[in-house]
């Protein structure tokens, strides 16, 4: 019996996902992130693009350093200095690929290259070329390569082969095809590419018309033996294939879908808190494997179904995607040690002061609630995690509201060290939180989004809200969770004021 074949798991959210408007992370946040794409299975981490910024460049030279078995790979356009950059960056990972690309379609060699056939020929060459110098992993992709002409598509990778590269991206910049065009594309060009078979294939979706997954599936059914996904399907525009989703059809549909991957799905529901939790994106609650909903029943006859067989109404277990099966068994009363096994059925290991921090925080939250679920556990310790390294910290918060007015807000932040302390009024209890935030770090920016959610149900729900705010072109969300509306509200909004501060200072250095 023959195993399935393998399907590389190409992850591009600290890349792709991070050119979303507002979703940029920072270098803490990256590192984080990519440790926990590599523990569990992520075959090829996209780190990022070294040449867009002195940040990015450090990003990924961390990435590629703390990198154990994955693949780290860093973008370059076809210009001899971004590739020396890129391979700089990516020369200490333990596997390392350089990644890069030209566009090749009629509408973008005319209007964005301004390039002939033949000038875009031999840049294909001589950047895979001078990539192979440095590393025997290099990745050619043909930017828009869904409305690339056909043959002179054919040309461009015969000689990225012949140049030396090792996997061959097919990417549907736009989100403009379907799945049995984008299927036949691969098909096509894998008969018709001369030692097509040296290569990796590899699908790149977007998710334009929403077909982002459907397309990737469609593509490994006809050849490719890579996708290129984001967790929560994160993206330029309306975002990329998301990675649960891919890894899960190809584990629920074996039988029609014969492929394996190395993502352990035990990670997905965690890997999507955590995206969600930097960038302050909030999963849709339909949203398929990882949506709060994805496995809640409402209807009296799917409840029905589900009593009598899980399998009348889910076609997965919320285990295998990291979804406890039960909530309530944590309280006042629970003890470190169930609270430390607790943690670790969820996937966050914690160890020393940052385990000691998380359980005074879970006694201080068990005392405010009734009950504690678990999704109540993972906001308490992913804003933990999101504090860390912060040069604005919250305090203190006071807030006087209700209709005799005025609506007054009192705060302590600590900034650096050095205690700050302000009072303001405003058009109500929110407004009047972040004018006294304004007072002690003042700024411009404007507040795009302003958003509330609660993390459970009942009167005593920790409330999660998101904050968006923009400030000389740069974007950069909050996002934070409290019992306390108003104080989940000034922990989002600072969340949100550190960012941005980070990303002006970035700028300036650049």
């Amino acid at each position: 019996m023959t195993s399935n074949p393998h399907i590389r798991i190409f992850d591009t959210t600290l890349r792709d996902g991070e050119q979303s408007p507002g979703a940029s992370m920072t270098h803490i946040e990256k590192l984080e992130l990519a440790s926990l794409m590599e523990d569990m299975g992520v075959d090829v981490i996209e780190a990022g693009f070294p040449a867009a910024s002195d940040g990015d460049f450090a990003a990924v030279s961390a990435i590629a350093a703390q990198s154990k078995s994955a693949i780290i790979c860093g973008l370059a356009r076809s210009t001899p200095s971004d590739i020396e950059r890129c391979a700089e960056a990516v020369k200490h990972a333990a596997r390392p690929r350089i990644h890069t690309f030209i566009s090749t379609s009629p509408v973008h060699m005319k209007h964005k290259l301004k390039m002939g056939a033949n000038a875009v020929l031999e840049a294909v060459g001589r950047s895979v070329a001078q990539a192979r110098n440095h590393t025997d992993d290099v990745e050619w992709s043909a930017e828009d390569a869904t409305r690339t002409d056909f043959d002179f598509l054919c040309k461009c990778i015969d000689l990225a082969i012949a140049s030396g590269a090792t996997t061959i991206n097919v990417p549907d910049t736009v989100g403009y095809s379907h799945p049995d065009e984008y299927g036949a594309l691969f098909r096509r060009l894998i008969e018709n590419v001369a030692n097509s078979d040296k290569v990796i294939w590899s699908a790149h979706c977007h998710n334009d018309l929403g077909l982002a997954v459907a397309n990737s599936i469609s593509a490994v059914a006809n050849g490719a033996r890579q996708i290129e996904c984001a967790i929560n399907g994160l993206g330029e525009r309306a975002g990329n294939a998301a990675l649960e989703e891919v890894v899960m059809a190809m584990k629920v549909r074996e039988d029609t879908l014969p492929f394996s991957t190395t993502v352990n799905p035990a990670y997905l529901s965690r890997a999507s808190a955590m995206v969600s939790r930097i960038t302050g994106f909030p999963v849709q609650y339909n949203k398929a494997i990882v949506g709060k909903n994805a496995f809640a029943h409402e209807s009296g006859i799917h409840q029905d179904g589900m009593l009598k067989n899980a399998e009348t109404y889910e076609i997965m277990k919320p285990e295998d995607v990291g979804v406890a099966k039960t909530s309530l068994v944590m309280g006042k009363h629970s003890g470190r040690h169930a609270f430390r096994d607790k943690l670790e059925s969820m996937g966050y290991f914690l160890e020393g002061d940052a385990l000691n921090d998380a359980f005074k925080r879970f006694k201080t939250l068990a005392d405010k609630k009734k009950h504690v679920f678990d999704d109540d556990i993972a906001v308490l310790v992913d804003d933990q995690l999101a504090a860390e390294g912060e040069r604005i910290v919250f305090k203190r918060l006071r807030v006087v509201c209700g209709t005799d007015g005025p609506q007054t807000a009192e705060i302590d932040l600590t900034i650096e060290g050095d205690e700050k302390y302000a009072i303001a009024r405003g058009n109500g209890p929110v407004d009047a939180v972040f004018n006294a935030i304004r007072q002690i770090v003042p700024h411009d920016a404007k507040l795009d989004l302003y958003q509330v959610h609660a993390v459970t149900g009942g009167t005593d729900a920790q409330a999660t809200v998101s904050v968006r705010l923009n400030g000389e072109g740069i974007m950069a969300t909050g996002r934070s969770s409290d019992p306390d509306t108003l104080v989940a509200s000034a922990k989002a909004y600072l969340h949100a004021v550190n960012k941005l501060e980070a990303r002006k200072a970035k700028r300036k250095a650049a």
